[in-house]
Order: C-alpha cells, then sequence, then structure tokens
C-alpha cells in the first residue's frame, strides 16, 4: 500500500505542481485539502475541488474553519485592537495558522504518514505551516517540494506541460489573498519602497461618492449590529459591513513590516470591515474602561499580535492574555457612529450606559462635582513631592 500525504491545496500552480511531484516521484497516496476562512465562494470551492480531482488525487476535503477563526482568534483583534505596526489588521497572518492547524487535525484522522504544503523558502507561511505541524504531528514528516527544490515558476510550468496538464498559467499582474478578515494585495510594487499601489490593484473599485452614516452595535466587546440590523453571528456582521464599507475605498493601504525570517516586507491590502471595527471598538473603549484597564491590555495586545503573525498561536501563554482581555469586555457595550467617505473614515461619536464620561461626575476643562480646589491642591503638592526632594537633593550635590 502507497503511504498517505496531506496536501494543503488551492487550485493555483504550486500546490498543482505538488500533487504530481508527490505521487509521480515520490510514489504517495494524495489527499488534498483546502481550508476555508472566509475567502471563497461556493462555485469557488467546488471549481477547486474538480482541479483536485483531475489531477489524480485520492480524496479532496473543503473544510470550513470560519466560524472557529472567528470565535477562537479574531474575536480577540477586535478586543486587543491590534493592527501590526498600527497599520495592518493580520488579515493572512491570522488565517494561516488557523488552515495550519485544520490540515494537521485532518492529517491525523486520515493517518496519515506525510503533511505537505506549497509555500517556497522566501515566505512567512512556511514557518507558520511548519511550526504548527511541528507542534500539533511532530510524528507526521513535512514535505515542501517548492522550497525543498528551489523551484522557479517557468520550472513548475515545464514540468506540468510535460505531463499533460494544460491550464493559463500567466500570472496575475497582481496577487490576491482574500479572508473575512481582509484581503493582501502583493504587485510589483510592493516590491519597492517608494512606489504605491494603483487603484486597479484593489479588487474591490470605488463606487460609492457620496458620504453615508453606519451606527455598529457592540455587546460585550463583540459586533452584534448595525444600523439597527440584529446579527447573532459576528461573522454576519463582518460581512455586511464589509459590503457597506468597501465600496469606498475605506481600508486600503500598504503595511511594511518586519517577517519572521528577518526581512523587511511589503505588502498591501484591502480591510474595510477589520478597520471600521477596531476603530469603533478602541473607541468605545476609551469611554469605557479605566486608564489602567487601557495601558495593560495594549501592551499585551501588541504582543499577542507579533506571537500571532510569527505562528506561535498554540503557546498556552495566548490563552492568558485571551483570558485577561475577555474580561475587560465585560462593559463594553454600546452604539458607535461613524460616517464612511470615499476612501477615509470616521468615528462621531458613542452612546453607552457605561459611559465614564458622565457629566455626574465633572466636565473637562468646565466644572467639577465630586472634588474641590483645595483636594487639587494637596493631591498635586504629594504627587510631585518625590520628585521636588530629587532635584533639591541634586542639586545641593552639584
Amino acid at each position: 500500500m502507497k503511504q498517505k500525504v496531506v496536501l494543503a491545496f488551492s487550485g493555483g500552480l504550486d500546490t498543482t505542481y505538488c500533487v504530481k511531484y508527490l505521487s509521480n516521484e515520490m510514489n504517495l497516496e494524495v489527499h488534498s485539502a483546502i481550508i476555508n476562512t472566509g475567502g471563497f465562494s461556493d462555485e469557488e470551492l467546488k471549481d477547486i475541488e474538480n482541479k483536485a480531482y483531475e489531477l489524480g488525487v485520492k480524496s479532496h476535503a473543503t473544510i470550513d474553519v470560519l466560524n472557529k477563526y472567528y470565535q477562537e482568534c479574531i474575536k480577540y483583534l477586535v478586543f486587543g485592537n491590534i493592527l501590526k505596526n498600527n497599520t495592518y489588521p493580520l488579515s493572512v497572518s491570522a488565517e494561516r495558522v488557523f488552515q495550519a492547524m485544520a490540515i494537521a487535525k485532518y492529517a491525523q484522522e486520515m493517518e496519515a504518514n506525510y503533511v505537505a504544503h506549497g509555500s517556497t523558502g522566501a515566505g512567512n507561511d512556511q514557518v507558520r505551516f511548519d511550526m504548527i505541524f511541528n507542534i500539533m504531528i511532530p510524528d507526521v514528516k513535512i514535505i515542501t517540494p517548492i522550497r525543498d527544490n528551489k523551484l522557479s515558476r517557468e520550472a513548475e510550468i515545464e514540468y506540468l506541460k510535460q505531463l499533460g496538464v494544460e491550464r493559463d498559467w500567466s500570472k496575475a499582474e497582481y496577487s490576491i489573498n482574500k479572508g473575512i478578515w481582509g484581503t493582501s494585495v502583493g504587485g510589483k510594487e510592493t516590491l519597492t519602497s517608494a512606489e504605491y499601489l494603483p487603484d486597479e490593484a484593489f479588487p474591490t473599485p470605488i463606487s460609492k461618492t457620496k458620504t453615508e452614516e453606519v451606527i455598529l452595535d457592540f455587546k460585550q466587546g463583540e459586533l452584534k449590529g448595525i444600523n439597527g440590523e440584529h446579527f447573532n453571528n459576528p461573522v454576519d456582521a463582518i460581512k455586511k459591513l464589509e459590503s457597506i464599507a468597501s465600496p469606498f475605498g475605506i481600508g486600503r493601504d500598504i503595511h511594511v513590516g518586519d517577517t519572521i525570517i528577518g526581512i523587511k516586507g511589503r505588502v498591501g491590502f484591502e480591510a474595510a470591515a477589520p478597520l471600521v471595527i477596531i476603530k469603533a471598538h478602541h473607541t468605545l473603549e476609551k469611554h469605557i474602561l479605566t486608564k489602567w484597564q487601557q495601558h495593560w491590555k495594549e501592551q499585551l495586545a501588541n504582543w499577542y499580535g507579533m506571537m500571532v503573525h510569527e505562528g506561535q498561536f498554540l503557546d498556552p501563554v495566548m490563552r492568558d492574555i485571551e483570558a485577561m482581555m475577555t474580561n475587560t469586555q465585560k462593559n463594553v457595550s454600546g452604539k458607535v457612529k461613524l460616517l464612511l467617505a470615499p476612501e477615509r473614515f470616521q468615528v462621531l461619536g458613542i452612546e453607552s450606559k457605561f459611559d465614564l464620561m458622565s457629566s455626574q461626575f465633572g466636565q473637562y476643562g468646565e466644572m467639577n462635582n465630586t472634588w474641590s480646589g483645595e483636594d487639587v491642591k494637596g493631591f498635586s503638592k504629594i504627587m510631585s513631592n518625590q520628585v521636588m526632594i530629587h532635584r533639591l537633593v541634586n542639586r545641593s550635590e552639584g
């Protein structure tokens, strides 16, 4: 009997090559699987399945982890207001982790001898997949034909042609990776440090030109309503907001960051819903949480985002941080009003019964209702006491 390999399969050039290489050169029984994190339509998933069987796989599985992805990761990216380098909502970083975990689990179920992916040796994804596999299925050997054989695109195409696999392999001018938490865009401009992506590179054209107000309703930190419409599942709310905001061209940008392998990388992205949600949620928190809740959550959230980005999602410390962030969300409920406009948006204000900016206690720069001027004099004197002593002592020594 042939040994089994589970291949993470997308239907593109690299994973198409992998099917043939694993089958023909390594004499393995190939079982392909695609993991949906919100980036595929039913028609696209069916087309990928057909391509897999045409290539000769023994079996193909379509595995949907969208709700799991939201509940176990995206939710915490919102709770933490996490933007990598204050810019990027971890669109691809986070979904790759969940795709890798689903492939590892499927390989276990299939009792596979090997697991394979089509990553090259030049990016972050190879590390994310390898790390998850090493943690979850340490006894299953990892095969990476593209990386191991150092193949060029042209060499892959020539190999497939020799085996009778004829397709239009002309490379698209821009590479697109779509998921529920944003779409990455790569092209010749992102390989430079100076050029910006043109409008046509982004998958959603700008079709809305008039400003539009939108009201987001949060319940304990999760988006549960838009313009009065209630959503039991925040995933549906994210999809709805994306359909409203993305035609404005909102959420377009280029992220420059440090890759796991130590080089700088640049990638474009389109993430209307994630950026609007994070900004709205952060504004709501600034009204509701205390100063020190915000401070410590920000420190841990930035670190949490870095760990997700670098494939360290399964470290148990991540569950500890999630517990802390969840606890901060108990009162993060209320409505946030925003103005959407072409290529920009702004928060107009919030309404919440947990708003600490209550006029009952005072109005900044106007009235104080719960303290006196004498209270402030004494408070200021005590607060400045140690630094005053330090200055006097050091002045006498100088």
